[in-house]
């Protein structure tokens, strides 16, 4: 728990530094520290919800197969 909890204060160091070295606004800063780790949490919530989702990884592979079906067609050689 403490690596974890001393992760989080490094990261929101990091993206308050990178953020006020950006735009000069400790306001703006302030507001990305706290803003992009929400986001982050919504997004990991997701996710984790459709992780390894049937339905989901078999929707991709078919999107993923259709994409490369030309590619495997051409007879380019290797």
């Amino acid at each position: 728990m403490a690596k974890t909890a001393s992760f989080g204060v490094m990261h929101l160091g990091i993206a308050f530094t990178v953020s006020y070295m950006l735009t000069g606004s400790v306001a703006i800063s302030g507001a990305i520290t706290i803003v992009e780790p929400l986001c982050n949490t919504v997004a990991h919530y997701f996710f984790d919800k459709y992780w390894g989702h049937p339905p989901l990884v078999a929707q991709v592979r078919q999107w993923r197969d259709n994409l490369l079906r030309p590619l495997r067609r051409s007879s380019v050689p290797v």
